[in-house]
């Protein structure tokens, strides 16, 4: 299993390896690009494994983006590109983006006390209490109200003053507490003057290309749909030239940590990369981060049954899972987190045994390296990978503009580059000291 931490760290100190430029399908039509998975170095007999596992753990699909095309497209029974599929608490962080956008067209200021909007008396709270709950705690699942007055991950909407008790002030506890969170899409309607499905759609689903709509307080849609917002995220609420959400400190905040109870939350969306983390329907926290497997920086749309949207800035990865659940029911988080991005950190070929032979004619200097080494070739670089003698990938570069790699923060020992080029693949051994 790779460590996704440590590539991560060697991604950012290599100055030449650049994000490529984004991509986003037209918003009308069935037009989307698509990448092979081989062009980024993963093999074909791990693809159709992690197509496997995933159809083995009952999804309806599994659809992959890199830099915005699609890698991976799969689709198990009855489903294709067209069906719908409820998202589940996913849909809280579409909430999120929304509540977002309709603060920067002015409707809400989500620091003010949620009775702005609601009017006082929403809660059964006595009004000093009332008053200290704002919009940004029912975000933030830190509103102090009582979520033990409904069974954990119930979809039952009370919204009556009896079902909104005060327990403790807002921040001093984090709580899944999807009435406090479905109340907030009355505040949005109420505010905006539109029903959340006209909201959704004009503000957001319209400009993106992503089709939906609410029923019972939850979103539904297609694979793409889901794919379509992750992008949007991923580039920070700008879809192509088409800036929905200009606030940045907004967006910052959504996927930042909002209160320290549980640091892997943040307005509506889960974080990776976190010291720690804590679960809906329990009050304790775990000391690490909540997908250990996947990179630090992911961020993620987690729903009931194993809904997933994954959104991994450093990669360029968008991942969208649905189906029924892959194990047993969880509101958000689960094993397979674990189990499948334990798979896709580990997608590239390996190089077995030590095989120095050269199919490309290159050459490396210095060899023994200390800091940095100069690769000299005819042909043109396209690409280069640096392997442990596990055979696993610790370093890769797929944009080469000068080669010249730094190997500063690689532990002294022994190591295999692979250089593909116009002409071929060639493999040379190197050593660190």
């Amino acid at each position: 299993m790779q460590n996704w931490l440590s590539l991560t760290i060697l991604f950012l100190l290599a100055a030449s390896l650049s994000s490529q430029e984004l991509y986003f399908p037209p918003n009308t039509g069935e037009a989307w690009d698509t990448i092979e998975p081989s062009s980024i170095g993963w093999c074909s007999e791990k693809v159709d494994d992690l197509i496997s596992f995933v159809g083995e753990k009952n999804a309806k699909s599994l659809l992959i983006l890199k830099d915005g095309k699609i890698l991976l497209e799969q689709y198990y029974d009855d489903h294709d590109q067209e069906t719908f599929w409820y998202w589940a608490s996913a849909g809280k962080s579409l909430m999120g983006m929304l509540i977002g956008l309709a603060q920067e067209d002015g409707f809400i200021d989500i620091n003010a006390p949620t009775r702005t909007y609601l009017g006082d008396g929403w809660t059964s709270a006595t009004s000093l209490q009332e008053a200290a709950i704002t919009i940004k705690s029912q975000l933030s699942m830190a509103s102090g109200l009582d979520d033990g007055v409904e069974v954990v991950g119930s979809t039952n909407n009370c919204f009556e003053p009896a079902c909104f008790q005060y327990l403790s002030a807002p921040y001093s506890r984090w709580a899944y507490h999807n009435s406090a969170y479905r109340i907030l899409q009355n505040v949005l309607e109420t505010t905006t003057g539109q029903s959340k499905l006209n909201y959704t759609r004009t503000r957001l689903g319209d400009r993106i290309g992503m089709k939906g709509f609410w029923l019972n307080y939850v979103y539904y849609s297609s694979a793409r749909d889901m794919a379509r917002f992750g992008l949007l995220a991923l580039n920070r609420g700008i879809w192509g030239t088409d800036t929905l959400l200009h606030n940045t400190t907004y967006f910052d905040a959504m996927i930042s940590p909002s209160q320290s109870e549980n640091p892997s939350y943040g307005y509506l969306w889960w974080l990776n990369g976190q010291t720690a983390f804590q679960l809906p329907g329990v009050q304790f926290q775990v000391n690490r981060m909540i997908i250990p497997e996947a990179p630090s920086d992911l961020f993620a749309a987690l729903g009931k049954n194993d809904q997933k949207i994954y959104v991994v800035p450093s990669q360029g990865l968008v991942v969208v899972r649905q189906g029924e659940a892959a194990g047993g029911v969880t509101l958000a988080a689960s094993s397979f987190d674990s189990e499948l991005w334990t798979r896709l950190g580990n997608m590239d070929c390996t190089v077995s045994g030590v095989n120095t032979r050269e199919e490309v004619p290159f050459s490396i200097s210095p060899n023994p390296v200390i800091d940095q080494i100069h690769i000299q070739t005819e042909a043109t670089i396209e690409s280069i990978r640096i392997y442990n003698t596990q055979g696993q990938v610790i370093y890769q570069l797929d944009s080469v503009l000068e080669p010249v790699l730094s190997v500063s923060t690689l532990l002294p020992g022994t190591y295999f580059v692979q250089v593909r080029t116009s002409l071929g693949v060639g493999i040379r051994k190197v050593v660190k000291i």
